[in-house]
């Protein structure tokens, strides 16, 4: 018995299609966007029982490109890749490297211990704790009735 197999060269049903236009590809659209033309590195969030984590990638930078301010509620994080000095000897034919500089600002609500605010980079991502105030740190517990 011979078997044949074929390959749709189309791929995609006509729903499918629609799917990727409408769904897929805004999304990239939208972190290529925010990524490359605005200049906005990604950031996940997390919490944990006793404080929140930001991790903002921001891979070729170095520790010393940073600046972290907390003004009223208001936390920025801000960095400037500096220039490199180049040779003075050295002709440049193509240059494609740029200084790289972005701002991100974050509302922290009162949960939040000003005093205890932790960074550190590694990586290529910078690491934020956000510390939680102990007030905001007590979970739930079971009351007997008596």
């Amino acid at each position: 018995m011979t078997q044949f197999r074929t390959t749709n060269h189309f791929g995609k049903s006509f729903d499918g299609l629609l799917n990727e236009i409408f769904n897929e590809i805004p999304s990239t659209l939208g972190k290529t966007m925010r990524e490359d033309v605005l200049g906005f590195p990604p950031v996940n969030i997390s919490e944990k029982s006793n404080s929140y984590h930001l991790q903002l990638a921001a891979p070729g930078m170095e520790k010393d490109y940073f600046s972290i301010k907390l003004e009223g509620n208001l936390l920025t994080i801000s960095a400037t890749q500096k220039e490199t000095v180049k040779d003075a000897d050295e002709k440049t034919i193509r240059r494609e490297f740029s200084q790289k500089a972005f701002k991100r600002s974050f509302t922290l609500d009162e949960k939040i211990d000003a005093d205890n605010i932790k960074a550190k980079y590694e990586n290529g991502i910078l690491i934020v704790e956000l510390a939680k105030k102990e007030a905001a740190q007590m979970g739930s517990k079971e009351i007997a009735i008596l």
